[in-house]
């Protein structure tokens, strides 16, 4: 019989990457879905699931014995919202549903346990001087639940790991772009810069990677990597206008011809900030969001390519495949 894996957010956009790459590999999942998702995978495939609110799990009892009897949980649910910036359901999904998941970690004695984070919990620097996993985190001062929430996850994870010998890698993906972003998420950005709804481009940047890299890397992490070590999992350091220029290009759209300077920038996400108060609906960005476009959140990515034998797909690769599923799927 197939060693199998839980996989946690299943049904996300890296979790069903993660999916096909661990069944690609010849393991057997079990995924855990949010409620009302169902079946997310073809029955041919094998899939068994489990519905189940991991912040606030009303089934904990079924959810603890769906985990027992597998060799490994790889924890990649997370409520990625970063607009509005603060919110109480973000830290309820990242921070009390990872404690609930290494409860189930615990119950099951795992040999090994994989948590998604984001490279975002780690300081990052220039594109000259990139961030790496050594440097402390420095996103507190932008007021994001979702970069806080994750931090704290991650250390509740390390406590794990110190405290108890938890056998636990902690991967930690840059912004992934890629096929299958049903929702959509990150890949949102390339259907904006399509529809021409982007105006210029901040004077900022980040690392982009393509999310199928991330999941070779995250399986990779069963049975590689060091327990207890953080692994950023990215690819290409670009500032905005070199990655609107290159998207643009593989999509056959006009880039974003304008520098949108910081203060400007800036003085627009904090009007969008008061209106959103005003009106009690989100805006299209919001000061925090506005401050991150700013800052150049560029990363080494050396280690994980070492340890953990984290591809380098290149960018255009995963524009291209990102906008092509977008094209079948009649997002444009």
């Amino acid at each position: 019989m197939p060693e199998t894996v839980l996989v946690t957010g299943a049904g996300g956009f890296l979790g069903r990457h993660l999916v096909q790459e661990l069944l690609h590999r010849g393991y057997g999942v079990r995924a855990l879905v949010r409620p009302g998702t169902g079946a997310a995978f073809p029955a041919e495939w094998g899939v068994s699931y489990c519905e189940a609110d991991l912040g606030r799990p009303t089934n904990f009892p079924e959810m603890q014995n769906f985990a027992v009897g597998c060799a490994a949980i790889i924890h990649a649910a997370a409520l990625a919202q970063v607009n509005p910036a603060r919110h109480p359901q973000i830290g309820v999904v990242n921070l009390a549903g990872t404690e609930n998941v290494l409860r189930m970690v615990r119950k099951a004695g795992v040999a090994r346990f994989v948590y998604v984070g984001t490279a975002n919990v780690f300081g990052f620097g220039s594109q000259q001087h990139p961030g790496d996993e050594t440097r402390p985190y420095a996103g507190k001062h932008y007021g994001l639940d979702y970069m806080d929430s994750k931090r704290a996850a991650t250390d509740l994870v390390l406590r794990a790991v110190a405290q108890e010998q938890l056998p636990a890698v902690l991967v930690h993906p840059t912004f992934m772009l890629g096929p299958g972003d049903a929702k959509p998420t990150s890949n949102a950005l390339l259907l904006e810069l399509y529809r021409g709804q982007l105006p210029g481009y901040p004077p900022g940047g980040k690392n982009y990677v393509h999310v199928r890299d991330v999941a070779v890397a995250t399986v990779n992490a069963l049975v590689q990597g060091r327990v207890g070590e953080s692994y950023i999992l990215g690819n290409q350091n670009l500032s905005y206008r070199e990655a609107f220029a290159l998207m643009a290009r593989v999509m056959g759209v006009q880039a974003p011809r304008w520098p949108l300077p910081a203060g400007l920038t800036q003085l627009y996400g904090e009007y969008c900030s008061l209106k959103a108060w005003l009106t009690g609906r989100p805006g299209q960005v919001n000061a925090a969001m506005t401050a991150v476009a700013n800052d150049g959140h560029y990363f080494n990515v050396h280690k994980a390519r070492t340890e953990l034998a984290l591809p380098q797909t290149a960018l255009e690769t995963a524009v291209s495949e990102a906008f092509h599923w977008f094209k079948v799927h009649q997002y444009v």
